[in-house]
């Protein structure tokens, strides 16, 4: 199975879907969502489905004879350019969903560089087509990068010591695979050995795939294309991310800073739906440990 998707009754409730409208699956993967979407639809409306990985095209080819589907190739965060292409006007969809977690199957596939379990090439980049690969950045950034990202993105306690060691390390040698990472790590750890790997390993990811950059423009762009009514339903794994999408939902910007009018009168461009975020249950939790940091949070853009 190339993934189990999280809280996926509960995103696809939330969202409310109306036969005939517009929707968005910003992150199709293994199609799970874009599955029950499309059934509530029942064959009126229509589902654009985004996925920056060539390797969801081939799970989109189920999906192909339905004249109510379209994928699009593409990062999310160009979702507004693209579905100006398809003809949407902005202000004119009623649903968009975003999944941010990393699929099992991503996760799995060892030559992608994603984990410490499988020895690869450290490559990390959701789209192999363009961009740095991990590899690049443990062997170009300076200390100062090394230890943002490791602190902000993976939050490792020791971001500073494993920074420095990294800049010595690559004098000597420079870092090619997972294996190299790993062996490095496991002289500099702090707590716990596979919760310090992860921690390494996510800073990493994000930073490659600039996932935090990728989900303002997505955030941005998905408020200009809804219709007002429309709801945006968010699924995160990482503090960050859920807090970028918590201010947003409430402030409409990620800083979390609150606008006023002229009047001094504080302006919400959206409407909670959910009061607190929605988490995956204990029975979900049996069949699929990896939701257990899963957050669910919707919103409906204001009338």
């Amino acid at each position: 199975m190339y993934h189990t998707s999280v809280l996926l009754h509960e995103s696809i409730d939330y969202l409310a879907v109306k036969p005939g409208g517009s929707y968005v699956d910003a992150t199709f993967g293994g199609g799970g969502h874009t599955r029950l979407i499309l059934e509530k639809l029942g064959g009126k409306g229509h589902l654009y489905a985004f996925d920056q990985d060539m390797d969801a095209i081939q799970n989109a080819e189920e999906f192909s004879d339905n004249p109510a589907f379209t994928f699009v190739h593409s990062n999310f965060r160009f979702l507004k350019r693209h579905l100006r292409a398809e003809g949407l006007r902005a202000g004119s969809v009623q649903g968009i969903l975003a999944d941010l977690g990393v699929s099992s199957y991503q996760l799995d596939t060892a030559e992608r560089g994603f984990s410490y379990r499988f020895q690869a090439d450290l490559d990390m980049r959701m789209n192999r087509q363009e961009g740095q690969t991990a590899a690049d950045v443990l062997n170009t950034y300076n200390a100062e990068e090394l230890q943002r990202m490791f602190s902000e993105l993976g939050e490792v306690r020791n971001s500073k010591t494993l920074a420095l060691a990294i800049i010595r390390q690559r004098e000597q040698r420079f870092f090619k695979t997972t294996g190299d990472l790993t062996e490095f790590c496991e002289n500099h750890l702090m707590g716990e050995r596979m919760r310090y790997l992860s921690q390494v390993f996510q800073a990493l990811r994000m930073e490659v795939n600039d996932e935090l950059g990728a989900l303002e423009d997505f955030l941005k762009d998905a408020y200009e294309m809804l219709a007002p009514g429309g709801r945006l339903a968010v699924i995160t794994f990482h503090s960050l991310e859920d807090r970028m999408v918590k201010n947003f939902l409430k402030s409409g910007n990620v800083e979390g800073e609150l606008e006023k009018d002229f009047y001094g009168n504080i302006t919400r461009p959206w409407e909670p739906v959910t009061k607190k975020p929605v988490e995956p249950s204990d029975a979900e939790l049996k069949v699929n440990n990896r939701a257990r940091s899963s957050k669910l949070r919707v919103a409906e853009k204001k009338k």
